[in-house]
C-alpha cells in the first residue's frame, strides 16, 4: 500500500511540475524571436518601444548558433528563402540592407584602394575563384580575404550579385556571426571582407569604425572612380548615394520577418504588425535602407487579412 501512495503521490507531482512547465512555455503573451544576428540591435530598439506601449508583452532574442532554436515565434532572414521554406511562412520585408568592401584601416590595400577604388572586373578578382575572371594586373597589393563559412545572408547575396554562389567566395572561412568578420580582419593588417554599414560604421558618431577603412567602389558603373565614390566618411551620406535602382557593385537585399502561417502566436501577430507599421523611423539610424513602399504595403494587407483570422 506503502509503495501505492508514494507513485500516486511521485506521479502527482510529476503532472504539477509538467502542468507548470506547460504554463510558462504556453505563455500567450511570450515571443521568441531569432534569425540573422547582425539585426539584432535594431530588433532590439523595436521589441523595446512595442513593450512600452504593450507592457504585458513578453518578447525576446534567442540568439541564433549553428541552427535556429527549437521553437520560435518570428524568424528574420537576410536573403531570399527556398520555395518549400516560403509556403508555410507569411513574410514582410521589413528594410534592405547593403554590403560593402572593407579593410583593415592598416593596410597596403586600404592605402591604395581607399583611392583607387574597386571597379567589377577587380570585385570579381579579388573575391571569386573565377578563371574565366578578367584580371586587372595593376593588382598587386598584398590582401587576405576574410568570409562565412556557414550558410548565411550576407555572403549568398555578395556572391549572387556578382553572379556566383557563397561556395565561390575565396578566402579564410570564419565561423560564426558577421561580427566575426570584423574581428579576423582587424586583427590581419592584410585583412578585407565584405559588411553591412551598421557593423563598418560607428551608429553614434556615422563615422567608420575604428580599425576599419571603407573600400569605394565604382557606382555609377563608368570604370572609374569619381570623388563623390570616395566620400565614405558619413553613414548617412553612404546611404543616400547608394539609395536608388541604378547604383552599380553594391549589392542590396531586403530583411524579411516571417511568422508561421499555421501555427501563430497572437502576440507575435500583434509585434509583426506593430513592426510593418513603425518599424520606418528607425532603419536609417541602424543603418538600413527603407523597402519599396508598395512592396511593403501590400505585404502588410497580407500580414493584416492573416492576423485577422483566429
Amino acid at each position: 500500500m506503502r509503495s501505492i501512495n508514494t507513485l500516486l503521490v511521485a506521479t502527482g507531482m510529476s503532472l504539477a511540475i509538467s502542468q507548470s512547465v506547460f504554463s510558462q512555455t504556453a505563455n500567450p503573451n511570450e515571443v521568441v524571436i531569432t534569425g540573422v544576428r547582425f539585426a539584432y540591435p535594431l530588433v532590439e530598439k523595436w521589441i523595446g518601444d512595442y513593450k512600452a506601449a504593450n507592457p504585458q508583452a513578453q518578447i525576446r532574442i534567442e540568439t541564433r548558433t549553428v541552427t535556429d532554436p527549437a521553437k520560435y515565434d518570428l524568424l528574420i532572414e537576410a536573403y531570399e528563402q527556398e520555395k518549400e521554406v516560403k509556403e508555410t511562412r507569411e513574410y514582410i520585408s521589413i528594410a534592405r540592407y547593403a554590403l560593402f568592401p572593407i579593410a583593415n584601416a592598416k593596410s597596403a590595400f586600404a592605402k591604395a584602394y581607399v583611392e583607387k577604388g574597386l571597379n567589377e572586373k577587380t570585385y570579381k578578382q579579388i573575391f571569386f575563384h573565377d578563371i574565366y575572371a578578367e584580371k586587372d594586373k595593376t593588382l598587386d597589393t598584398p590582401y587576405t580575404v576574410y568570409t562565412r563559412l556557414q550558410k548565411a545572408g550576407a555572403p549568398i547575396t555578395f556572391a549572387k550579385y556578382f553572379g556566383y554562389e557563397q561556395k565561390d567566395i575565396k578566402g579564410k572561412t570564419i565561423a560564426g556571426a558577421d561580427e566575426h568578420l570584423i574581428k579576423a580582419l582587424l586583427k590581419d593588417e592584410t585583412g578585407i571582407t565584405y559588411t553591412i554599414p551598421g557593423l563598418a560604421f560607428d551608429l553614434t558618431t556615422r563615422k567608420p569604425a575604428e580599425g576599419i577603412a571603407l573600400i569605394p567602389v565604382d557606382l555609377d558603373g563608368n570604370g572609374r572612380i569619381s570623388k563623390e565614390e570616395k566620400s565614405l566618411e558619413n553613414l548617412d551620406q553612404v546611404l543616400a548615394s547608394v539609395d536608388n535602382d541604378k547604383i552599380k557593385n553594391v549589392p542590396i537585399e531586403y530583411i524579411h520577418l516571417s511568422i508561421d502561417r499555421h501555427n501563430a502566436n497572437p502576440e507575435a501577430k500583434k509585434f509583426l504588425l506593430w513592426v510593418a507599421e513603425n518599424a520606418q523611423k528607425d532603419l536609417q539610424q541602424f543603418g538600413y535602407l527603407k523597402p519599396d513602399p508598395k512592396r511593403l504595403q501590400e505585404e502588410k494587407q497580407k500580414i493584416e487579412r492573416f492576423a485577422a483570422v483566429k
